[in-house]
C-alpha cells in the first residue's frame, strides 16, 4: 500500500484477487477437461458422431480392459478382451456390470487410453462412460461401446507407429445411492387394473 492510497482501495484490490483466484481454481477442471479433448492429452479420447473420413486397409488391435474402485462392489468385465479392425472402420465393444449385493448400486466411469499419443484419434461414437448406471440386486447388464479410430492417426508422427490401442473403464461409486427403502416401496406398490367393458 502506497502512502497516498486509502486502506479501502487496497481492500478492493485484495478481493478482486481473491476473487480472481477462486474463479481459476472453480474453472480448472472443465478448462483442463477441454485442453485434453482438444489434445488427447492425457490418454482422452474424442466424442464423434460417426467416421466421414473413409476406411483405410491398414489394420489396429484394440484392447479393452476394466477395473473397479475400491469401494465399488460391482462385478465388471469386458465381453471381449482384443479385437482387430480396420482404421477407420466402426468397432461395437461390449462391457459387462452385475451387483452382487443385496441393495441397488449407482455408479460411474471414467475411462482412459494408452498409448496417449493415439488418445486423440480414438474417437467414441456412443458410450456408457459419464452417465449413472444404476444396478438392482442381482442384476446384470451389457453396455456397448461403438468406437473407430480416426484415420488421420497414420500421419502423426507418434501415434503412427502405434499397433496396438487399450480402451480402460474404472467404475467408480457414486457418492449418493439409490435409497432401497424407495425401490422397495414401488415394487410393492400395486399396479392398477385395467377395467375393460
Amino acid at each position: 500500500m502506497t502512502p497516498k492510497e486509502p486502506l479501502h482501495k487496497t481492500v478492493v484490490k485484495l478481493v478482486g484477487v481473491v476473487v480472481f483466484m477462486g474463479g481459476l481454481a472453480w474453472a480448472s477442471v472443465p478448462l483442463y477437461d477441454l485442453f485434453c479433448r482438444v489434445t488427447g492429452y492425457g490418454g482422452t479420447t474424442n466424442a464423434s458422431a460417426g467416421n466421414t473420413d473413409g476406411v483405410l486397409d491398414q489394420t489396429i488391435k484394440v484392447r479393452f480392459d476394466a477395473s473397479l474402485a475400491r469401494d465399488m462392489p460391482w462385478d465388471f468385465k469386458p465381453e471381449v478382451r482384443q479385437m482387430e479392425l480396420k482404421i477407420g472402420q466402426d468397432g461395437l465393444a461390449f462391457f459387462e456390470a452385475y451387483n452382487p449385493t443385496d441393495r441397488p448400486i449407482a455408479g460411474t466411469a471414467s475411462y482412459n487410453v494408452t498409448p496417449y499419443s493415439a488418445g486423440a484419434y480414438f474417437s467414441k461414437v456412443q458410450c456408457f462412460c459419464f452417465e449413472e448406471q444404476i444396478l438392482q440386486p442381482g442384476e446384470r447388464m451389457q453396455m456397448p461401446v461403438n468406437f473407430y479410430v480416426d484415420p488421420d492417426i497414420v500421419n502423426d508422427r507418434e501415434a503412427r507407429f502405434v499397433h496396438t490401442i487399450t480402451l480402460s473403464y474404472t467404475f467408480h461409486m457414486m457418492d449418493e445411492q439409490p435409497d432401497p427403502n424407495a425401490q422397495a416401496a414401488l415394487t410393492a406398490e400395486p399396479k392398477p387394473t385395467a377395467n375393460y367393458q
